[in-house]
């Protein structure tokens, strides 16, 4: 059992049970409530469990996953492939969640492979049982030491992101299968966040330019690599809402076809996203794989993806105590005792976590008051929800933030000593 991790939870629902089916919109009271993520006589419930019942036997910050959720999206979102008629892969963005139990869960299904950005990640995707053939690595920044602990697998995918890692490799292994990822100078994310958008007017950091195309075949060339994937990843967190800007993202990543004969897979990287608040609307993912049937069908392309967030956010909840409930001039704060060094996408990237009582003593609206939810960081940043209307909450009571199942655990520090949570999976 690793550090911070609770034992693995009895209750799992079975293939057919309402709880894997419930990807569908809800009818429910909150916009985040499903069939598996609701109130039972007032107590919040995940895939079946209490959370505050939970939170209070872990007397920690807790982060609670249903794996049957992440398996429900998984098949979701290979439907949608599938209806596109071409052969696809999936590959899960380890580095939106690293925890054990979900990795080998992944594995043990069998629907998937893994991307992984580092030799780290790596490492915990064999051990959790993925085979070299099921991973995929698309990192940038890689040094020397990190290429010679992946060239000694030869059967993983290594997406390369420069002219000098593409050069580096070739000098270690000859006549390798390598992919590129390049940069269509085009791309979105959530809410067309330029924080969140990997591919635009602004030059990143992210792949190869049309400018460097040419020098990056003849490098391949030079060592006699076989370029057999094309890939790209322009933003995260996109919504229908931006399938427009995605697709002009992705036809002009496809532009980079036409010079890759050996060509076999076409990674269209991940970012797919789904609600973080009430007014957002789901990814249309009929609409989506429409966008990849139009332009792959009858090509003998090879569709892959990498998605993060879809298959895990939502399956995720970070369950806080709350330690005051103070009026403090005109506001109510309701302190809880974890802070945004646990989940810091809600502070850095503007993708919040909707607080929910794990006790709600009535549904009358009419009776809850404004509150802002605080954290126990020193920081003026550390703020769950402002000015939310929330209901009547008492010391010792549980606030679950909805939406935490990624890029929350994995991304967390030990700023200010507090980065101490446990995990579980149910």
């Amino acid at each position: 059992m690793r550090r911070g991790e609770l034992p693995r939870a009895n209750y799992r629902p079975s293939r057919g049970e309402p709880q894997v089916k419930a990807v569908a919109p809800n009818t429910n009271q909150f916009w985040w409530e499903r069939s598996d993520l609701n109130y039972q006589n007032g107590q919040l419930h995940l895939a079946g469990h209490d959370l505050g019942a939970l939170a209070a036997q872990a007397d920690a910050p807790l982060y609670a996953y249903s794996l049957a959720r992440i398996e429900a999206k998984l098949d979701q979102l290979k439907d949608a492939l599938s209806s596109t008629g071409c052969d696809h892969q999936i590959f899960y963005a380890m580095k939106a969640n690293r925890f054990a139990p979900i990795i080998k869960m992944m594995a043990e299904t069998g629907k998937c492979g893994v991307d992984i950005c580092s030799p780290d990640e790596l490492d915990l995707a064999l051990e959790c049982g993925f085979e070299e053939a099921q991973i995929s690595f698309t990192g940038t920044g890689v040094a020397n030491r990190d290429l010679d602990r992946l060239c000694a697998h030869p059967g993983i995918t290594i997406n390369c992101d420069s002219i000098g890692m593409i050069r580096r490799i070739g000098e270690r292994a000859a006549r390798r299968s390598i992919g590129i990822r390049v940069n269509p100078a085009l791309g979105t994310g959530y809410g067309s966040s330029d924080l969140l958008t990997y591919a635009g007017s602004q030059t990143t950091k992210f792949g190869i330019y049309r400018e460097q195309w040419r020098e990056a075949l003849e490098t391949a060339r030079a060592y006699d690599l076989k370029v057999e994937t094309l890939h790209f990843h322009v933003g995260c967190g996109y919504l229908t809402r931006e399938l427009e800007s995605w697709e002009a993202a992705f036809r002009a990543a496809c532009e980079f076809m036409a010079d890759l004969p050996d060509l076999k897979v076409v990674n269209i990287g991940g970012g797919l996203g789904l609600p973080h608040r009430e007014v957002d609307d789901a990814l249309d993912l009929a609409q989506w794989s429409a966008i990849l049937r139009s332009q792959f069908e009858g090509t003998g392309i090879t569709i892959a993806t990498e998605p993060g967030d879809f298959l895990v956010k939502d399956a995720g909840v970070l369950v806080l105590g709350v330690t005051d409930v103070e009026l403090k001039r005109e506001t109510l704060f309701i302190s809880v005792d974890g802070g945004f060094n646990l989940h810091p996408e809600p502070a850095f990237y503007d993708l919040p976590c909707a607080p929910a009582a794990c006790r709600v003593r009535s549904m009358n609206t009419a009776e809850w008051q404004r509150a802002t939810i605080a954290g126990n960081i020193n920081e003026a940043l550390d703020l769950w929800g402002e000015d939310i209307l929330f209901p009547p909450t008492e010391e010792g009571d549980f606030i679950a933030l909805i939406n935490a199942g990624g890029y929350g655990s994995s991304m967390s520090s030990n700023h200010c000593m507090r980065g101490h949570f446990k995990q579980i999976a149910l």
